[in-house]
């Protein structure tokens, strides 16, 4: 039964003077991939050596300078992945592999075998200390849990010296770490560090795993910010973040983390990783980069990391997947998509110094996106938006009253198709409802004399001749349509702007005519001013023609 009874409240940590709040992340973390770790036990297809290394090849490529590259002791084509690694130099200068091992001796003892020849690597070790595991996995009292770390620590720092030509880290983690009283965490590290003496030069990472994701992401900042101030030799560790996402806060609780004193954060790409996921680098990078901090982790061709994650993992990047996903810079509303085009051409106009675009937190292009995936149009996208896709696609750019006709063109075959509509679909439906016209209706050619400020003029369209007058050549077709077809025609609109520059430059002129009771709305372009006025004139007159000519017959 769907039943809350079952559950209760997770307690909290009483401190009552936390001091995280009021920090800001200035710095990025130290960050440790453990993609090919704990990613790769929680694929429906774990990794192949193959792919290991090419989500290796990646990672390194991002500027990672720690990777936990496998749990060598627990499995042959992890043990093969390390010594690969190693045997054929493939680990940059500087970076740092991490390899994990639980707390037994003959664990540990193969693990520094796979290790035999690294230059630099880091040996993780852990035990489970919750209250859950200690009483209904282990059946173990708290002394006996702590025993089981301090033996481990003591088996890590032993084997380590039969291999002193490798510059080795050790790192601890009691699994579990947010399942377990905080006092007591607090006591089985400080037993942990105390084997490994960080205060001779021995470098130490003190990791907490919130294994399962048991409360708020404020919660875990405070129990973060409690461990710190209660760990006895802190300033001679670094604290790390191990998040989970079984709340959907693995992201926050870690940046909170972060907030309440730890050095170091662990998480995967994309967030993959058991259950709900482990904490997204990604996302966490780029929060960062939103805010003006370099995330130290190169971000900028998302679409290869996607594809190398894809690959790797055989698992799809959902299309909302914060920063990265195909469809987070994309807007179908009307009013974001006419936001977003007023906005960017505010920052071109203005040379704004900071990104500050309505609806778009950072640049596509800086992570290698392009403005073509930011408006897309459905049957909720709006006149701005359909607007803009002619005008970056095209290059054509019209006045804002032409924006409601068009948009209505296009939703009406984006309510009749069902789907999206394309921008060359867009660019043909402003082409037939707006500028294609009929051969007998192509202006060929017109003559215009002046005389007394009135314009006398000739026009020969198609096949026909027709004669008017009026103050302008514009005026003078409407009176010559007028009279030829005993209609009354009205220019309630009209624009023209140049669309190229220099001496070949092209016109594009807009009209709205009323003809009759009759809106009708056109755009052409011509060599010159007039005959693109004249020729929009005809094409909007065009539409109510056949009419006019059968009631004049």
């Amino acid at each position: 039964m769907f039943d809350h009874r079952k559950y209760r409240r997770f307690e909290t940590v009483r401190l009552t003077d936390r001091t995280w709040p009021d920090q800001e992340i200035n710095k990025a973390p130290d960050w440790c991939s453990v993609d090919l770790r704990d990613g790769n036990q929680a694929l429906i297809n774990p990794m192949s050596v193959e792919q290991k290394t090419c989500m290796f090849t990646l990672l390194v490529k991002m500027g990672f300078k720690e990777i936990e590259v496998g749990f060598p002791s627990a499995s042959k084509p992890d043990f093969d992945f390390v010594r690969k690694l190693i045997e054929q130099n493939l680990i940059p200068e500087g970076v740092t592999i991490q390899v994990l091992t639980q707390a037994r001796e003959e664990l540990i003892k193969r693990t520094y075998e796979a290790l035999e020849g690294v230059k630099k690597a880091n040996v993780h070790v852990y035990n489970s200390t919750s209250v859950v595991q200690r009483e209904q996995v282990f059946n173990m009292n708290k002394e006996k849990i702590k025993g089981i770390a301090v033996q481990g620590a003591e088996w890590v720092r032993e084997y380590a010296k039969q291999y002193p030509q490798t510059d080795w880290e050790f790192q601890y983690s009691p699994e579990s770490f947010t399942g377990t009283e905080m006092d007591y965490a607090v006591d089985v590290c400080d037993a942990v560090i105390a084997q490994w003496h960080p205060e001779s030069g021995q470098k130490i990472v003190i990791n907490l795993p919130a294994t399962v994701e048991m409360s708020s992401p404020n919660v875990f900042a405070d129990q973060v910010e409690y461990f710190c101030r209660h760990l006895k030799q802190r300033d001679q560790v670094r604290i790390s973040l191990h998040t989970h996402n079984d709340r959907g806060c693995a992201v926050a609780a870690a940046e909170l983390g972060v907030m309440a004193g730890a050095d170091r954060v662990e998480g995967t790409l994309m967030g993959n990783g058991e259950r709900t996921g482990n904490m997204d680098i990604i996302t966490m990078g780029m929060n960062l980069y939103s805010q003006g901090v370099d995330p130290e982790l190169d971000f900028s061709d998302i679409t290869e990391i996607i594809e190398v994650v894809e690959y790797c993992n055989e698992l799809p990047v959902p299309a909302r997947h914060p920063w990265a996903g195909e469809l987070v810079y994309t807007a179908f509303s009307g009013s974001h998509q006419d936001a977003i085009r007023k906005s960017v051409n505010y920052h071109k106009d203005n040379n704004r110094l900071h990104w500050d675009v309505a609806y778009l937190p950072i640049d596509p292009r800086d992570i290698n996106r392009e403005y073509e995936a930011v408006v897309r149009i459905n049957s909720q996208s709006g006149k701005g938006g359909v607007a803009l896709v002619l005008e970056r696609d095209y290059g054509i750019e019209l006045p804002k009253w032409m924006h409601i006709p068009l948009s209505k063109v296009v939703q009406s075959a984006a309510e009749e198709r069902g789907i999206e509509v394309s921008p060359v679909a867009i660019n043909t439906l402003y082409n037939e409802h707006f500028v294609q016209v009929p051969a007998q209706w192509q202006l060929q050619d017109y003559d215009l004399h002046t005389e007394d400020h009135q314009v006398n003029a000739k026009f020969r369209v198609g096949d026909s001749e027709f004669s008017g007058t009026g103050v302008g050549a514009l005026e003078a077709l409407c009176d010559a349509l007028s009279r030829e077809y005993g209609c009354n025609i009205e220019v309630c609109q009209f624009d023209e702007h140049a669309v190229s520059a220099g001496t070949g430059a092209q016109a594009l002129a807009s009209i709205c005519v009323k003809v009759n009771d009759q809106v009708e709305y056109a755009v052409a372009e011509a060599d010159d001013t007039s005959a693109a006025a004249l020729q929009a004139m005809l094409t909007a007159f065009s539409r109510q023609a056949e009419e006019l000519v059968s009631a004049v017959a």
